[in-house]
């Protein structure tokens, strides 16, 4: 078995079967499934239990602190397979997800094989699966993807210190994880590693930032990238008060 795949759940009994159902059809097993309940309410975890994935061994763990970071870090101790992959509760992977990740790993210096996220619509999906290969040549040393679409080489993620809240304790931190791995080795966008995140993820109003510091981050040279996390964007999301918690936010919800 050389996969982990970890998924956080906060209250997402309207949209976790169907990601489970995604990852029960991979083409690639057996792998080890991480699914880790982050204090929810709304049934998520009865549902989460009552999956059935043929050839996957499914582990629950639970972490009562709110956050996603910290159920994160929860699983960390956990990942002891040589990949591990990360997703979201409300997406969905295609069959040969992690079999397309396995093929990007070629080389031992690439640590991170980085999935598009794409609407459903087919001709918008081409155009951002395009987009992200030019992106990710002209920028190597960023992140173009989210937490619902990261798989790492273990032992570089371990390296880097993992997920762990006393690194960033604010939003935006699939960027900043990024950041530390990327001095591990290579990061590579494979063109057929795709997911489809829910529609709702189009309210971002609470986790952004602002264009004024996503231009400053595209162009604040590799070696200064340090500086721009630790010294730059963080005091100012904190200033912002935008933590962490500000991902249970459910903005979507009436």
């Amino acid at each position: 078995m050389r996969w982990t795949f970890v998924i956080a759940y906060y209250n997402e009994a309207d949209y976790l079967a169907a990601t489970l159902a995604s990852l029960a059809a991979q083409t690639l097993k057996p792998f080890r499934l991480l699914l880790v309940d982050n204090g929810s309410t709304d049934g998520s975890a009865a549902i989460a239990r009552a999956a059935v994935l043929p050839d996957v061994e499914v582990v629950h763990l639970a972490e009562a602190r709110p956050g996603k970071i910290f159920a994160l870090e929860e699983a960390m101790p956990s990942l002891s397979t040589e990949f591990v992959a990360f997703g979201d509760a409300d997406t969905f992977y295609p069959p040969h997800y992690l079999a397309t990740a396995q093929a990007a790993y070629t080389a031992s210096d690439i640590v991170a094989a980085m999935a598009t996220d794409v609407p459903p619509d087919a001709a918008r999906a081409l155009r951002k699966r395009r987009h992200n290969q030019i992106v990710s040549r002209l920028w190597p040393k960023q992140t173009h993807t989210g937490g619902f679409g990261q798989t790492f080489r273990t032992a570089a993620l371990v390296a880097a210190g993992g997920y762990a809240e006393r690194f960033w304790p604010y939003v935006l931190m699939d960027h900043e994880i990024m950041q530390r791995v990327v001095k591990q080795g290579r990061i590579v966008y494979p063109y057929g590693l795709w997911c489809v995140p829910s529609d709702r993820r189009s309210d971002r109003t609470r986790v952004r930032w602002t264009l004024a510091e996503r231009l400053l981050y595209h162009f604040t040279p590799a070696a200064a990238k340090d500086w721009y996390f630790y010294r730059f964007l963080g005091p100012r999301l904190r200033a912002r008060k935008l933590g962490h918690l500000n991902l249970r936010e459910k903005t979507w919800v009436a």
